[in-house]
């Protein structure tokens, strides 16, 4: 089987396996596999750098219109005997990229549902050969990154996230030179903890700052730790290493995938708007101290609640609070009409296009500052996994501002 020899080869021999299937079992003529960049906006080939098939998203090829779409396609390529297979590779919601596949002629019903298995077994084994090799970051990568975002992107659960009843997505800009924002999530049992964290300073040395924050977070909800207690860990913690010279924001979000209940700790800077029904609505919560400004530090959390069918974004000051050229401020205006057009799109490509306006706000000018931004769509409800309510910490109903 395909699975156990993708498990028994070198991390950095996949492509390798797949193409050599796709040769021998289903008679195509070549495969190979086209990788998103950091960036998400360009296909890139591992076996063949310089092949015709990669691309920019924004153009409007077979290849983008498969990842986009999340479907396989069918191509006549008139420079080989055949056609073009193109297949998604995506594990648990997050959109690798795509494998391609040149067979002689258009292949059959059967060998559109091989080529499926293949893809499907191929992201998990490149999602965990991702881990040993450094290959495919390779051939994601269109320049060099900086040290800091080396350690951001490295810090990152990913990009995309399917679970019952939600779909999750996140974003970070500028990829390649990136320094201390940030955005950190975990599935557990029916309940999705999302963090998402705004550096203090630049480079290396708030990329070392939110690098500790998040993992001492990270220590507090693997042992067992309620939203709170994430967000007191990781402030004593900075507190402890800087005394108080180094405090950073954030923002802790705690939701119930059967309920859609969302607990929250706000401590600081990222801001939450909910979209309903078309409308769009700031969710105001009482901001806390930052994390990290004084010794003990304590909060509180408050509550809001997501129905079926709404969106959640959540974004970085380096969005909401943009001002290039000394402009105003992107502010709500224009984040509520980004928000809006991008409403009929899934996650993954929301935050793309929300990502989009904001660059050309910014026009000719690079991003001042990074850029996070987090999407959360409840698409269904979920029966069985509504989560009990914390009672050892006192919470407060907040509801949205009128939209």
């Amino acid at each position: 089987m395909l699975a156990e020899r993708l498990r028994d080869v070198a991390p950095d021999a996949l492509v390798e396996v797949v193409d050599h299937h796709v040769r021998s079992e289903l008679g195509g003529l070549r495969a190979d596999v086209l990788l998103a960049d950091y960036r998400i906006a360009g296909l890139w080939p591992v076996l063949r750098p310089d092949d015709p098939t990669q691309g920019l998203l924004a153009e409007q090829t077979f290849a983008a219109r498969c990842f986009a779409r999340q479907e396989p396609m069918v191509e006549d390529v008139p420079e080989t005997p055949g056609v073009r297979q193109y297949v998604p590779l995506t594990v648990w919601g997050e959109r690798l990229g795509i494998l391609v596949a040149d067979f002689p002629a258009r292949p059959d019903d059967a060998t559109v549902r091989h080529c499926r298995a293949i893809a499907d077994d191929l992201a998990v084994a490149l999602r965990a050969a991702d881990r040993d090799t450094d290959r495919y970051r390779l051939a994601r990568r269109r320049q060099r990154l900086s040290m800091a975002a080396e350690m951001q992107w490295d810090l990152l659960p990913g990009r995309c996230v399917t679970d019952h009843g939600y779909v999750l997505a996140g974003q970070l800009e500028p990829a390649y030179r990136t320094s201390g924002d940030n955005f950190d999530w975990a599935v557990n049992r029916g309940r999705l903890t999302v963090t998402v964290v705004n550096g203090n300073g630049t480079g290396l040395a708030a990329s070392a700052l939110t690098s500790l924050a998040v993992n001492a977070m990270r220590n507090a909800r693997r042992s067992g730790g309620t939203l709170v207690e994430q967000a007191e860990l990781a402030s004593d913690t900075l507190f402890a290493a800087h005394r108080g010279t180094r405090p950073i924001e954030a923002l802790l979000l705690e939701y119930d995938a059967g309920s859609g209940h969302v607990k929250a700790v706000d401590a600081g800077s990222p801001r939450a708007w909910r979209v309903r029904d078309g409308a769009v609505a700031p969710v105001v919560l009482e901001e806390q101290l930052p994390l990290g400004m004084f010794e003990e530090n304590r909060y509180g959390v408050q509550t809001f609640e997501l129905s079926v069918g709404d969106r959640l974004f959540v974004v970085s000051d380096g969005v909401h609070c943009a001002a290039p050229g000394g402009r105003e401020s992107y502010g709500q205006r224009h984040l509520a009409a980004a928000f809006r057009s991008a409403r009929l799109s899934p996650p993954a490509q929301a935050i793309g296009a929300v990502m989009r306006a904001l660059h050309d706000y910014h026009g000719d000018i690079e991003l001042e500052d990074d850029a996070v931004i987090v999407c959360l769509d409840r698409t269904h409800p979920v029966d069985g996994t509504a989560g009990v309510v914390d009672q050892t910490t006192p919470e407060r109903m907040v509801e949205a501002a009128p939209g």
